[in-house]
């Protein structure tokens, strides 16, 4: 029996022994509670999109509805002989009595074809445009089995401009599948696509608010869909800002919108709607503010029945004014704010919100998210990550090739000039960069129907942090010798972004609200020193203290007995020694009525376990 993991496994025993015997390096562990884990996809399944046997490798976070169907976004290996990775949009439902609900089912994947409107082939099988990859994850209704994912792929329309010339556009779009339970019952359809400016699909696809026939640039972040098969999203799009100098300069904007889908071509002929944008005017603005200050920064909205929620801000990095906002899902609909920044810290004396964060969750009634207050900050250093798509990696670590356009066969170093490399007193190879982190943050809920909000954790109690990062983004790199893969690319520059993770499910004024958390302290580097990571939850009403579903102290076969320390045939091993829990994810539609998933990493993703798992946590 080969060990493949010997490393780690000592590691986390002997970091076992340092938390017995070393004075506090964290805040005293919250009570565990039992949960019976299912094994939704490993890595020993196989996947329905690989003609040759490949198993899933990875897994983003995954989505699940109040039915238990589960949908997520996974990949396999890559490299010789057989290529790049496979990869795509699953769903498994494993639900009792259910026909073939224990089969793996594709949404899609690269080389479905792109829905309608597609209408350029390509070489060397003149087939339709196909998908080459999904940039975020996908999402789920409620109570249905509706699905929304963002997909990237090459052009997927030619027409002929007014003056002649063909033109080829439309490279990224939201797309729909309304039976993600069985996904051959319901074709994949387009929910939003970037052919605004096509006069046939002008009418459904173009910008409300803008100009007739502006396009949408591209959409950020995650989709949402509801049980009524509206889509609520974010989209970014450009106008006209000419200046002296440039007469053909735009400038950005951004905004949320909606739209109903339906099974026909082109997902119907429903237009799309305004919520707001960077047009629109932020309400309730203090009387200290300027009274024409608008949204500069919109996120990624959370919908659910008849209304959307979305954070909007004056200024995403440094916000003045802002907060969680409301809208029904109806034409010129009238925005509600539920927090502002600048309002009450419930349970916090005379403490005002200075942040909100962008990942709302919302279940039609309640909100959860997080918040921050105060101006205290702490540093953290973040180093260039290890795993993952090679050229970022490099782009970090500030040693990326890249062809020089203007000299065949030569070379250019692009690197990110915000990282720091030349560190003497710091004993690793990688760069690192370091951000400020507000000391007082929590985790909250936001009840819409009767307007009171409580704190579910804060940092100080049980928790150091509830701020997580990740490099991400669009690396300047070209070339086909460049890696392709894509992870949350919204086609901004790579830096690193910050989310917490919230997510909330409830049965009348009954609550529970499922959140990650970190336990550790800062060295003197200021890195995390053998920080605990882990998903909790909560109960309200009531005062009973969070408790512990799962964290990165645990073994792996906590919930699965494939999770262990063998490279061959790991499932017939029960014997073996466990891997260590080593990332946990979740997401904010990760937790519907009875219904929590997570996906986790045991050991590293060449050399250990991986998967998707769900248990009962609900009411």
């Amino acid at each position: 029996m080969k060990n493949r993991y010997l490393q780690i496994s000592i590691y986390i025993l002997g970091l076992t022994g340092i938390m017995a015997t070393v004075a506090p390096f964290a805040l005293a562990a919250p009570p565990t509670g039992v949960f019976n884990w299912v094994t939704i996809v490993n890595k020993e399944d196989v996947m329905p999109n690989s003609a040759s046997g490949r198993t899933f490798n990875s897994f983003n976070q995954p989505s699940v509805n109040a039915s238990g169907l589960v949908v997520f976004r996974a990949r396999s290996r890559g490299g010789p002989p057989e290529g790049p990775p496979t990869h795509g949009v699953y769903t498994r439902s494993l639900s009792k009595g259910a026909e073939q609900s224990n089969v793996i089912k594709l949404i899609a994947g690269g080389g479905t074809i792109v829905p309608y409107p597609n209408n350029i082939e390509y070489p060397p099988d003149n087939l339709l445009t196909n998908f080459i990859e999904f940039p975020s994850i996908p999402r789920i209704a409620i109570n249905a089995d509706a699905i929304a994912t963002r997909g990237n792929h090459q052009p997927a329309w030619a027409y002929r401009l007014d003056y002649g010339d063909e033109t080829r556009i439309g490279t990224n779009g939201i797309y729909v599948s309304l039976n993600g339970f069985d996904p051959a019952a319901s074709e994949l359809v387009s929910g939003a696509t970037k052919l605004g400016s096509v006069p046939e699909f002008s009418a459904i696809f173009q910008v409300p608010g803008a100009a007739p026939g502006t396009p949408f640039d591209v959409f950020p972040g995650a989709p949402a869909i509801t049980d009524s098969n509206v889509i609520a999203f974010k989209g970014n799009y450009s106008v006209l800002a000419p200046t002296v100098e440039d007469p053909d300069a735009t400038v950005g904007k951004t905004g949320v919108y909606y739209r109903t889908v339906k099974t026909s071509e082109a997902g119907g002929d429903d237009s799309i709607h305004l919520i707001a944008s960077s047009d629109t005017v932020i309400p309730n603005l203090p009387n200290d503010a300027p009274p024409d200050t608008k949204f500069g920064s919109t996120a990624s909205p959370s919908a659910a029945g008849n209304n959307l929620v979305f954070v909007g801000l004056d200024i995403e990095a440094e916000p003045n004014y802002g907060g969680i906002y409301l809208a029904p899902l109806t034409p010129s609909s009238q925005l509600t704010t539920l927090v502002g920044l600048g309002a009450p810290v419930p349970g916090v004396g005379n403490a005002k919100f200075s942040q909100l964060g962008e990942g709302l969750s919302y279940d039609g009634r309640f909100v959860g998210f997080w918040g921050a207050w105060g101006n205290e900050t702490k540093t953290i250093r973040l180093y260039c990550p290890e795993e993952g798509n090679k050229d970022r990696i490099a782009f970090c670590n500030q040693k990326l090739k890249v062809p020089d356009p203007d000299r065949i066969g030569e070379y250019l170093i692009k690197k990110d000039e915000n990282s720091i490399c030349n560190d003497n007193t710091d004993n690793t190879d990688n760069c690192y960069q370091e951000k400020e982190v507000f000391v007082n943050q929590g985790i909250f809920i936001y009840d819409t129907k009767t307007g009171e909000m409580q704190m579910i954790s804060r940092t100080g109690d049980v928790f150091n942090d509830f701020v997580y990062w990740v490099y991400s983004g669009k690396v300047p790199s070209t070339g086909e010798e460049h890696s392709t893969e894509s992870d949350e690319d919204d086609g901004e520059p790579v830096r690193w972004r910050s989310s917490a993770f919230v997510a909330v499910s409830s049965n009348g004024v009954a609550s529970r609200t499922a959140f990650k958390a970190r336990r550790g302290e800062l060295d003197s580097n200021n890195v995390y020193l053998n920080p605990i990571d882990g998903i909790y939850l909560s109960k309200k009403p009531g005062n009973s203290p969070a408790i512990t579903v799962l964290d990165t102290i645990m073994p792996g076969t906590a919930l699965d007995a494939c999770a262990v320390n063998v490279e061959e045939s790991p499932c017939n091993n029960p014997d073996a020694d466990p891997l260590p829990i080593t990332e946990i994810g979740i997401e904010r539609d990760g937790f519907r009525g009875k219904w929590l998933v997570v996906s986790v990493k045991m050991g590293n993703e060449e050399e250990g376990w991986a998967g998707i798992y769900r248990t009962k946590a609900g009411n």
